[in-house]
């Protein structure tokens, strides 16, 4: 479980301008990317251990339908995110990181294009 946690932590930290760090506030880990949350995830390794990512509300649905480890976004709008119990094993860590991977572009896109530039511009 824990290095299933740090190498979904490693993945989200690779991501162009995201950051994965506990948040205190929260007592979570929280994924973001230019001051917008993409995700969450449970800073304890156990059974009931959760990663919160958004999505669209019709891959949701189809998510929560295939897979019983994935359930409505707990704490969340339940159209838009959906939880994931970490101990899955009806999910890959490769499956896991492209669904990180979809939540962090749903955010990305929703950033100012202004803002998005700023930061292109500045990483090189």
């Amino acid at each position: 479980m824990k290095k299933r946690q740090e190498r979904l932590r490693r993945f989200g930290n690779q991501l162009p301008f995201a950051k994965v760090y506990y948040r205190e506030d929260w007592g979570t880990i929280y994924f973001e990317v230019a001051g917008k949350m993409f995700g969450t995830m449970s800073p304890e390794a156990n059974e009931s251990t959760i990663l919160t990512l958004k999505g669209s509300p019709e891959k949701n649905e189809e998510w929560r339908e295939v897979y019983s480890d994935v359930t409505a976004g707990y704490h969340m709008n339940k159209k838009h995110w959906n939880s994931i119990a970490l101990t899955t094993t009806e999910l890959s860590d490769e499956e896991l990181e492209q669904m990180i991977l979809l939540s962090y572009k749903l955010v990305w896109q929703k950033i100012p294009a202004k803002t998005r530039k700023a930061l292109e511009k500045e990483s090189t």
